[in-house]
């Protein structure tokens, strides 16, 4: 096989993944409903409990939604990720998941293919969510704009595998939303996405402890940090070795001989 077979494959299963999401406008709009709504009705409540004053000046009144914005931002490459998983379980079920797996070119690289269009779907839906933000006047500094697009491709790469790895155990379409929250869910709230760390520490050490060491922190870290130009090594570094354990299990389920698909019978 030719460097030119591999780039006609990707350029293939990426096109048609923008396309599929250029005409679900549904899937875009929803992917920015909800962290909007974090951002504008749930940051008073969680303002309040965190100690800022109620009534505080304007300057104190954006502190909070500044801080939860880079959360807002992995959110929403979260729930990309398992809508990806989601495309994966539907596409083997109808039988193109089949089509794409019996290609002369190997599994790797076809999930590697799939998981970058999910990842440049989800960094669209970042820098437009970053936009609308700032129409709220929630800035970030300028250069935090294109350092956070590294941090971006690398937490996308590794929440894009981790839900890879999922839709490779998720034998029906039916089972995915219980899989779906049962994953999301714990991952989101036990972060540092709403709140930081020191507070999780107040409330609970075993709740400190499990956020400190849970990828979707360390992803939140990354963002926060490149956002006001800065680089955390250590969140880089956790964020790199869970994409690189997530995509080899991922490929690792998606092999029919050695992994979850033996059992399911199909691809």
């Amino acid at each position: 096989m030719s460097l030119l077979h591999y780039w006609r494959a990707m350029s293939g299963i990426v096109g048609r993944e923008l396309w599929r999401f250029v005409t679900q406008r549904e899937r875009f709009i929803s992917a920015l409903v909800r962290p909007l709504v974090w951002l504008f009705v749930f940051a008073a409540g969680f303002r309040t409990a965190l100690g800022l004053a109620i009534n505080p000046p304007y300057e104190t009144y954006i502190l909070y939604e500044v801080y939860i914005t880079p959360g807002l931002c992995g959110m929403i490459q979260l729930f990309n990720g398992m809508q990806s998983s989601l495309s994966m379980v539907y596409d083997r079920e109808m039988g193109s998941m089949r089509l794409l797996m019996v290609s002369p070119l190997p599994r790797w690289f076809l999930l590697i293919s799939k998981l970058l269009a999910g990842t440049g779907v989800s960094v669209l839906q970042v820098f437009v969510f970053l936009l609308i933000a700032l129409a709220y006047d929630i800035q970030m500094p300028w250069q935090g704009y294109v350092l956070v697009l590294p941090a971006l491709l690398l937490t996308g790469l590794m929440l894009g595998a981790l839900g890879l790895l999922l839709s490779s155990f998720i034998k029906q379409l039916e089972n995915f939303a219980g899989v779906m929250n049962f994953v999301i869910f714990p991952m989101f709230f036990m972060s540092t996405a709403l709140y930081p760390l020191w507070k999780l520490k107040e409330s609970s050490v075993l709740l400190h402890h499990l956020a400190q060491y849970n990828p979707f922190s360390q992803a939140v870290e990354l963002i926060r940090f490149a956002l006001y130009g800065q680089f955390n090594l250590v969140a880089f570094v956790y964020t790199l070795l869970a994409f690189l354990i997530f995509m080899a299990l991922a490929i690792v389920g998606y092999n029919p001989s050695k992994g979850m698909m033996t059992r399911k019978g199909s691809v």
